[in-house]
Formats: C-alpha cells, sequence, structure tokens
C-alpha cells in the first residue's frame, strides 16, 4: 500500500526553477479563484476533511485541534482564502497565499519569513485519494494551517523562514530541507506523556497517522537539532524515523537561538545518517523493526 502523500512542498527541488510562470506575480502568488472550484472538487474536500477529522482527536496534539476550526468557514467545501486569512491573520499575523506548484528556495524562504504559507491551488481527483505526488490544496491548507493558529509554532515556521534565508547565503539548503522535513512534515511531539502528530505530511494522510503511531517498523528518536539536519529521508514512502519534540517551545528554542554557523561546519565535514539508521547517541524512545521497510525492498528484489 502506498502512503497517503509522500511529496513535500519543499525537497530542494525548487532550486533549479527560474521565474514564475505565465499569470504568476513576481513573487510567484496567483489568485485563488474559489468561485472556479466545481461542486466535485468542494465534495473532494468535504470527504477528505471528514476522513481525517474523524480519526485525529486522539493521535494529534491538542493545538492541532484547536487550529481546525480555523477552517469551519462559512462556506462549504475548499476554504476561500480570503475569509481563512481574515481569521488566521488577527490570530497570528499568518496569510496563506496561492502558489501554482513548487517554488524556488528563496521564494519559499522569504514567504516563511513574512508570515506567508504558500499552498497549491488545486485538489487532488478521487483516483487520487490515497496517493499524490506534488502537495494538494489539501495537504497544504488541512495539514499545515490549523498549527499556523498556535503563537509559538507560528514563530518558528517564521524563524524557519528567516533561517533559510541564511542558509541559501552559505550553501546550506539541504540541512535546512532535513529539519523542514522531520519537524513540519513529519515531526511527532510528547503530550501528557503520550506520543501524538504534528507533522502535516502525517496529519493529511490516513494511512500514516495510523502508521506513524502505531506500528512496530518506524524508529522513534528523540529530537537533536545536528542529528536531524544530518540524516536522510524517505520521499517514496512512510518514514523508516521519527523525531520526537517535547514542546512547541522547545523546538522554537532549539532552533532559533542555536548557533548554526559551527553546526553548519560540522555538516559539511561528516557523512550523511542514512534513512532508518540508528547512532549511538540518539535518544531511542522506539527502536523500530524496519520490518515494513525490509518487506518493501524484498518486493522491489523480486519484481
Amino acid at each position: 500500500m502506498k502512503p497517503d502523500f509522500v511529496h513535500v512542498r519543499y525537497d530542494g527541488a525548487m532550486a533549479n526553477l527560474a521565474s514564475p510562470p505565465p499569470g504568476a506575480a513576481p513573487d510567484w502568488t496567483i489568485p485563488q479563484h474559489w468561485n472556479a472550484y466545481t461542486a466535485a472538487e468542494h465534495a473532494m474536500w468535504d470527504r477528505l476533511f471528514a476522513r481525517q477529522a474523524a480519526m485525529l482527536p486522539r493521535r494529534v496534539v491538542p493545538a492541532f485541534m484547536d487550529g481546525l476550526d480555523m477552517l469551519r468557514l462559512s462556506k462549504p467545501g475548499i476554504p476561500d482564502f480570503d475569509e481563512l486569512n481574515d481569521r488566521l491573520g488577527r490570530k497570528t499575523g499568518w496569510q496563506v497565499v496561492a502558489v501554482p506548484g513548487l517554488v524556488p528556495d528563496e521564494v519559499f524562504f522569504e514567504h516563511l519569513a513574512n508570515r506567508r504559507f504558500v499552498a497549491g491551488r488545486f485538489i487532488r481527483t478521487p483516483a487520487q485519494l490515497d496517493y499524490i505526488q506534488e502537495p494538494d490544496i489539501f495537504h497544504d491548507v488541512f495539514g499545515h494551517v490549523p498549527l499556523l493558529a498556535h503563537p509559538v509554532f507560528a514563530d518558528y515556521m517564521q524563524a524557519y523562514g528567516e533561517g533559510g534565508l541564511r542558509a541559501a547565503r552559505l550553501g546550506m539548503i539541504e540541512a535546512l530541507a532535513r529539519l523542514y522535513w522531520y519537524t513540519v512534515e513529519f515531526g511527532l511531539i510528547r503530550d501528557s506523556g503520550a506520543l501524538k502528530l504534528y507533522g502535516a505530511g502525517i496529519v493529511s494522510s490516513y494511512g500514516e497517522s495510523v502508521f506513524a503511531l502505531d506500528d512496530p517498523s518506524p524508529n522513534r528518536i528523540g529530537f537533536d537539532l545536528e542529528r536531524v539536519m544530518r540524516s536522510h529521508y524517505r520521499i517514496d514512502d512512510y518514514q523508516q524515523s521519527y523525531f520526537v519534540i517535547e514542546s512547541f517551545e522547545d523546538l522554537l528554542q532549539q532552533t532559533r537561538d542555536a548557533d548554526l554557523g559551527p553546526i553548519y561546519e560540522r555538516l559539511r565535514g561528516s557523512s550523511p545518517i542514512e534513512v532508518g539508521a540508528l547512532t549511538p547517541t540518539d535518544t531511542v524512545i522506539h527502536r523500530g523493526t524496519q520490518a515494513y521497510a525490509l518487506a518493501k525492498a524484498a518486493r522491489r528484489q523480486t519484481n
């Protein structure tokens, strides 16, 4: 079974894009054109929303469920960004802006640094219900927007954008991509003694919402900034390791207050940690069996 969502808006591929496509502004934004969505597209949003909202309450960090109310707007179906931004802006100063697809690294960081989250305008088709390669509006808005209503996580996202602009100048975007992947997209958090979901790539995926917490296959490792920035990740399947933060406050403090210069120098002189590997200094919360990944690899060899 393929995961519901395996690609991500920031995976380093954006660096090869040169200029905005026709119809896009210099900052790559485009109008949402909410009135152009069809009844079928609105129905797809409602179907996905109902499925995830029903299964997440006991699995996701409570702040996500609190923020989910931001998406319960007056119109049915896909959120109208004008209405959404009015509510989100009053809450934390963030806005959601539509873009035609993947955007260049520095454009992405510049938007985040200015409290603008870029979102794809299209929504998946029924044939893509459980697997889509490029992030659609459901992933981008349902997955990301609820936590942008949380003041501390909202600050983390802005700090990440600011850090990304510095990393681009230093040639360290790959390290920042790994941080984004293992926190914003596929992060776990400890809440009242239990592990909960918060990463958008998990909470927008029906299959990975179960796999990340319940399956014995993946490692679950205590978050360490430098360790995460050395760690390869999967873009084609469920993750083989997840990193667990203690709180959003701790995540913000570790990343915003860190002296990244020495970390970047050490990263330049070290080898990346392979997907699924553990290191002697890891805080291992759960040592995964890796059974899922091993079984998939075995099937590929026999085909």
